[in-house]
């Protein structure tokens, strides 16, 4: 049995965060963390500033040449989708894949090449290509790469 006597909370707690407004329990929560945290820590407290730094791998958005992409990744696979604002396109694109590339030629132009980078690796084959709406949809299956390989450290004097 947990001894809920000695929770820091009572029904007098309770009852005043019931009454608190949100900023009230914003500013609560803030200075509560202020004494738990060390001093050198208090910059992480608010999110954005701790992730700052770190690219977002939910979309990758790029526009080069007349080229409107948009990546993205989901548990199983890598989407890609280009506008294609004229129907030529769809005859004369070409598309190829690496494990972290897609290149796309022959649009706008016949002598355009784009190369857009894949938010995660992907396997060599299973991709598939639609067109629906003048919207063309590339979906590759991702590769999950689990082997690890361990780097022995030296330390140089």
């Amino acid at each position: 049995m947990f001894p809920w006597n000695i929770f820091p909370f009572n029904k007098d707690t309770k009852e005043s965060i019931q009454k608190m407004k949100p900023a009230e329990i914003d500013k609560y929560v803030q200075d509560l963390m202020g004494k738990i945290m060390p001093g050198n820590m208090k910059g992480m407290m608010n999110p954005q500033d701790m992730f700052g730094g770190f690219p977002s791998s939910v979309s990758q958005q790029a526009t080069a040449g007349g080229l409107n992409s948009t990546a993205f990744e989901t548990h199983d696979f890598v989407f890609v989708r280009i506008p294609l604002k004229d129907d030529e396109w769809a005859k004369q694109i070409r598309i190829y894949h690496t494990s972290n590339q897609l290149i796309v030629e022959h649009i706008p132009k016949q002598e355009d090449k784009h190369t857009i980078t894949l938010p995660a690796i992907v396997k060599k084959k299973g991709a598939t290509a639609n067109i629906k709406d003048g919207m063309l949809e590339v979906k590759i299956p991702k590769n999950v790469d689990m082997q690890f390989s361990e780097i022995d450290v030296t330390e140089i004097m």
